[in-house]
């Protein structure tokens, strides 16, 4: 039992109820109702992310000044990460180039293929299709199946004996033997990196330019990245010295109904069951699940309360204008152009206020703490 209560624990962890993660957009209706209930500011004008009378009665905040972490060396970027990126976006994003000399498929080719799979000479369900592009090398399809086409020519039929793996998703194609009867209809390649493909396809006018703007695009990811694992750090610092002594019960309350409704959005989703379904099948009483539930939904609210302590100890009010300047900040340390496109991407406004105001905390945490960089291990470059 305890292990299918850790099980529903690591699927609550992945909900994205935490710093910076949320939920993205895929129901309009959903967002339109999500949109209904936020309300940015508490009934005296303030952005908060705990709006109680006292907070020392749930709390006594830990020390968050003159903090000391040790952290991994910032990451440089190199030509050769430069080269590495846009190779991967020239593969994966753009359209690909028809070849047409006639050449055998290499790896990192697109090949468009026809193919039906075979078991026990007859065909099974979801083992065919035509016209499917594959990038040989992306590991899309089972071990030998992309390797089995290299060395062929357009309009070529190639048979392919393989094996499904012992962990395949689909249970009754774990470990079994099947066929494959390939056609290979076209054979395309990424597009060669020139100043003529460049002026046609990005901002830029020559591959120089379009180098340099992404390495200083990916420094900015690194960079951004860096910053975060820094402040992630020094909050868990605060987070493990703060006294908690009760949650909001209101809080708490809708918290556990969030986290759980997210679980269930989760698991249909990604399994095609219902929460209740999986609990069934796992046979979890209801004071475990209720325990589970209460678990998480505290270690959210921690974060919540702890952002307030800090603020409320700074003596930071913030106001409506206060927090759009905030928000525009997180979204650019985040990788977007600005805060409208930010919440473009994601339905739920209220993840995305608790991420801002957890980024100004961390600010404050910033300003008086020391990072230290960690000694190479033996081995490491």
């Amino acid at each position: 039992m305890k292990k299918k209560i850790v099980t529903l624990l690591l699927a609550l962890c992945i909900l994205g109820m935490t710093a910076g993660c949320g939920e993205k957009k895929t129901d309009t209706d959903k967002t339109e109702k999500t949109a209904e209930e936020f309300v940015l500011t508490n009934e005296d004008g303030k952005v908060v992310a705990v709006d109680v009378d006292n907070l020392d009665d749930y709390i006594t905040l830990g020390e968050y000044k003159n903090l000391e972490v040790e952290e991994s060396p910032k990451t440089e970027v190199t030509d050769e990460d430069v080269d590495s990126s846009i190779h991967y976006a020239l593969l994966n994003q753009y359209t690909q180039v028809e070849v047409t000399e006639d050449r055998a498929v290499q790896n990192e080719d697109t090949v468009n293929i026809d193919y039906t799979g075979y078991m026990d000479g007859k065909e099974f369900d979801g083992g065919s299709a035509t016209g499917a592009n594959l990038l040989i090398g992306s590991g899309s399809f089972i071990s030998g199946f992309e390797d089995g086409l290299i060395g062929h020519k357009k309009g070529e039929e190639v048979t392919l004996d393989l094996t499904f793996p012992e962990d395949y998703q689909a249970e009754e194609l774990q470990g079994k033997a099947v066929q494959f009867k390939v056609k290979i209809n076209k054979i395309s390649q990424a597009p060669e990196l020139t100043d003529e493909w460049v002026a046609e396809n990005t901002d830029y006018k020559t591959v120089a330019e379009y180098k340099a703007a992404q390495k200083e695009s990916l420094q900015k990811s690194a960079d951004a990245d860096y910053e975060s694992q820094v402040k992630s750090d020094l909050f868990s610092l605060v987070v493990n010295s703060t006294e908690f002594k009760d949650y909001p019960e209101d809080l708490l309350k809708d918290t556990k109904k969030k986290v759980r409704e997210q679980l269930d959005s989760m698991y249909q989703s990604q399994l095609g069951i219902s929460l209740d379904d999986y609990i069934k099948q796992q046979n979890i009483s209801e004071e475990d699940e209720d325990k589970a539930l209460t678990e998480q939904a505290q270690n959210y609210l921690k974060q919540n309360l702890v952002v307030q302590g800090i603020l409320n100890a700074e003596g930071i009010q913030m106001t409506e204008k206060d927090y759009q300047e905030e928000e525009e900040k997180f979204a650019q340390l985040s990788g977007f152009k600005d805060a409208a496109t930010m919440e473009s991407y994601y339905s739920d406004k209220t993840v995305i206020k608790e991420s801002v105001l957890w980024n100004r905390a961390c600010d404050v945490l910033m300003l008086t703490a020391t990072v230290k960089e960690k000694e190479a291990e033996t081995g490491d470059k």
